[in-house]
């Protein structure tokens, strides 16, 4: 993400709904609920756009007419699993070239998925089944949804010997309410990169990914600890990726226990300690296990890549915030890690929190990358005026795309 405040990065791959239970009779119906303001956007002119020119603009109304024919909330359910895994690799397989485009709009764009997906929630939000449906399992379907959407129940590796396995997390676009138009490339990255391989120096190495959203509350209840950690003793190098500042990549040294407020997709946030399970263990500082210096000292791309040490701390005893260039010092309180003090750095806190709490980070290389925030060519930077897409956008997503891929080539050769 932008730096917003202390700096903050973009939000760049997991919410396991429990099993369905049947209403009781002291269960009571759910009402239709309001969408929410992150769907309200779907309604300018923009999000409309971009789905009728990606051909994502029929994910939805399938969707909705899926739901009226369910009987049952198993069969409501059971299409909220089948449609969101089915509009998260329409989305891979457009991002990779297979199947039609479905519009003018380029392959490589993220948004589609992103204002598809919101459409599909907006409909299990407002919809009014003929049998009785209780808040609770309302909520249930709309967690599969996310889910499935996401790709987060999909990381499969081959059992092939001799591929090496690498997990990649991205993130939804993100303040939309500055320019509605943006994208994340970390999400493209991720869409593009999906089930891919790679060639590397000690043989072919499968790439899988997952896609969060830019939400605190979904980072409080979890999704990312239950996507990643049946995942990471399966592979030998993730790194989470989110938009950072412009023109430069950033392989973020130290993740900090600290989250600043900034609003989210919600518009919600308040500042505070990032609320993990067993929070008497929980470290203020956790660090990368990536090949960083090896990541810096290669020819990846057109952008330079940092290793960027800096840190916001509060010093042992002390009581006022203060940068730190080269790292927190013993005994100090996170204020913002490299990636700053907005999801981005939350979720490497929380993957990397859980790779140590699992026991390897001795073993496994992990951490978190900021690719350069994507620009629109010159002459298209009013979001009141602008177009959704032009060549320079285009052009600068790809070679970002690209560049990921490249970093992931030296991570993995030299981690081997």
């Amino acid at each position: 993400m932008n730096h917003i405040r202390t700096r903050i990065g973009a939000v760049g791959l997991t919410l396991v709904a429990g099993l369905a239970v049947a209403p009781t009779a002291s269960a009571a119906p759910s009402a239709a609920e309001t969408p929410t303001v992150e769907e309200l956007r779907l309604d300018k002119a923009a999000p409309q756009e971009i789905l009728r020119r990606s051909g994502f603009d029929t994910v939805a109304p399938e969707f909705a007419r899926a739901l009226e024919r369910a009987d049952s909330y198993a069969q409501a359910e059971r299409a909220a699993v089948q449609q969101g895994a089915r509009l998260w690799q329409r989305a891979v397989d457009r991002a990779q070239g297979r199947g039609p485009a479905g519009g003018d709009l380029s392959r490589d764009d993220d948004r589609p998925l992103y204002w598809a997906r919101l459409g599909m929630t907006r409909e299990v939000r407002e919809w009014e089944p003929e049998f009785a449906l209780t808040d609770a399992q309302r909520d249930k379907l709309l967690g599969k949804l996310e889910v499935s959407s996401r790709g987060q129940d999909a990381i499969r590796y081959p059992q092939a010997k001799g591929v090496k396995r690498i997990l990649v997390t991205g993130f939804d676009p993100f303040t939309l309410d500055r320019d509605i138009r943006i994208s994340n490339p970390s999400g493209a990255s991720a869409l593009a990169l999906d089930g891919t391989t790679i060639q590397t120096a000690d043989g072919p190495a499968r790439i899988e990914t997952a896609m969060f959203p830019v939400r605190w509350k979904d980072f409080t209840d979890g999704m990312v600890e239950r996507a990643l950690r049946s995942a990471l003793p399966q592979v030998d190098l993730f790194t989470t990726v989110s938009q950072g500042r412009v023109g430069r990549f950033d392989v973020e040294r130290t993740n900090g226990a600290w989250r600043g407020g900034f609003g989210d997709n919600l518009n919600t946030g308040v500042p505070e300690t990032v609320p993990v399970t067993d929070p008497a263990s929980q470290p203020q500082w956790t660090s990368t296990t990536l090949p960083y210096a090896e990541i810096v000292a290669a020819n990846t791309g057109r952008f330079p890549v940092y290793d960027n040490t800096s840190v916001t701390e509060i010093p042992a005893g002390g009581t006022t915030a203060v940068v730190r260039p080269t790292g927190p010092t013993p005994g100090s309180t996170a204020r913002a890690g490299g990636g700053g003090d907005y999801l981005s750095n939350e979720i490497a806190y929380r993957a990397t929190l859980l790779r140590d709490r699992l026991g390897l980070h001795d073993s496994l290389p992990g951490g978190h990358v900021h690719t350069p925030v994507l620009q629109f060519g010159t002459g298209n930077t009013d979001p009141a005026t602008g177009a959704v897409t032009d060549a320079e956008f285009v052009q600068n997503r790809l070679d970002i795309i690209a560049q990921v891929r490249t970093i992931l080539t030296v991570a993995v050769e030299a981690a081997s």
